[in-house]
């Protein structure tokens, strides 16, 4: 199985808030297309990823991405087979691997965009994904399937573009954030934002807010993960001596270890502006409610799975976000994942994953 890789320039993307994002320049949109596309694309699968995540899906790593995601989840002989479909996933606006992002220089000047970049919309992402596979030759999907952040652009597809995509599928995403979803995110901005080294955004060329990224991703660690996973994981184990100040539980080791991945591959300025396009997830933003915004999927079928041990988006949540879809027709089901580990459940549960998309696909026929 090969991954190949494709940069898709569009001209310009006019944004949910009236801006026009390429107005300087061409849009990037970078893609990984696994699996040969039919021409009426009835075997084509869009995979939306999550926040720090890539367009990489799987395969061996490139060089500047983080490694394979979903790889379980899409290989040969899995419930998404790129021998028989084809899986394309697009990187997200404002990620800094590939597509159009704050880290983008800034025509007529030496310095990236950084805050000058326009604010981005799941909506906006949703719209330029869609036409970067139209520019691949691919005007019709069969479905589109995400998790988290992606489950949210997801739903924006499924609500945007009901005329072209045949099923749905949103994993650990509500119907709008919460607000202590948002709280959350704001805890995170503002740790990168009261970095001395931030700057306002133009740190460029050292090394950023660092110290501001990383505490930022050790509080979203602590999000994504359930008091479950941390008592079965480290409980009150501890290195060296807890009653010294250079002792530490090991649970603290464990958030630091990712404060300190992510720091290595990820752009401060992306962090925030991806955590902005997450608060403003909202499918009944400008459509009524997101019972309205399903109805255009009228008699389709859509996926919400759920995971019982979730605390940043409960499955209560999720749960709703289902209930909004069957009360406006459309063909809704719900599932739950029984996982300790919480949120990530969908990155780590891959046989539960595979298994609940795998029940999906045989109750619509599709890809067996």
């Amino acid at each position: 199985m090969s991954e190949r890789f494709e940069c898709i320039e569009l001209p310009e993307l006019t944004l949910h808030s009236g801006k026009v994002l390429g107005a300087c320049g061409p849009v990037r949109i970078a893609c990984s297309i696994n699996g040969v596309p039919k021409p009426d694309g009835s075997n084509v699968v869009v995979i939306c990823h999550a926040l720090t995540g890539s367009h990489h899906v799987t395969g061996d790593p490139v060089l500047g991405l983080p490694e394979a995601w979903w790889e379980p989840v899409v290989r040969p002989g899995g419930v998404l087979d790129p021998e028989k479909l084809c899986i394309v996933c697009c990187n997200n606006l404002c990620s800094p691997y590939g597509s159009s992002a704050p880290t983008d220089m800034e025509p007529g000047t030496d310095r990236p965009w950084g805050m000058r970049f326009p604010v981005i919309a799941p909506r906006d992402a949703a719209r330029s994904q869609k036409m970067a596979l139209e520019a691949l030759g691919i005007r019709h999907v069969a479905g589109v399937v995400g998790g988290s952040l992606g489950g949210m652009i997801a739903l924006e597809w499924m609500a945007e573009f009901p005329d072209i995509v045949d099923f749905c599928v949103a994993v650990a995403a509500p119907s709008r954030l919460y607000p202590q979803a948002i709280a959350f995110n704001g805890v995170q901005r503002h740790s990168i934002l009261s970095d001395p080294e931030w700057k306002g955004g133009d740190y460029f060329p050292g090394r950023g807010p660092v110290n501001g990224l990383y505490n930022a991703r050790m509080l979203a660690m602590i999000t994504y993960r359930s008091e479950e996973s941390f008592v079965r994981c480290h409980m009150r184990s501890a290195r060296n001596n807890i009653d010294d100040w250079d002792g530490r539980f090991e649970v603290e080791s464990y958030l630091m270890h990712h404060g300190e991945q992510l720091i290595k591959r990820f752009d401060a300025n992306c962090y925030l502006y991806l955590t902005k396009l997450m608060d403003l997830h909202d499918i009944g933003r400008g459509r009524g409610d997101a019972e309205a915004a399903f109805e255009p999927f009228r008699k389709k079928p859509f996926l919400a799975v759920g995971i019982n041990s979730d605390i940043l988006f409960p499955a209560w949540q999720v749960e709703e976000l289902a209930e909004a879809a069957r009360d406006a027709g459309v063909h809704s089901v719900y599932r739950e994942m029984k996982s300790d580990v919480g949120h990530d459940a969908f990155l780590v549960d891959f046989g539960q994953m595979s298994d609940i998309l795998g029940d999906f696909f045989d109750s619509i026929g599709f890809g067996r």
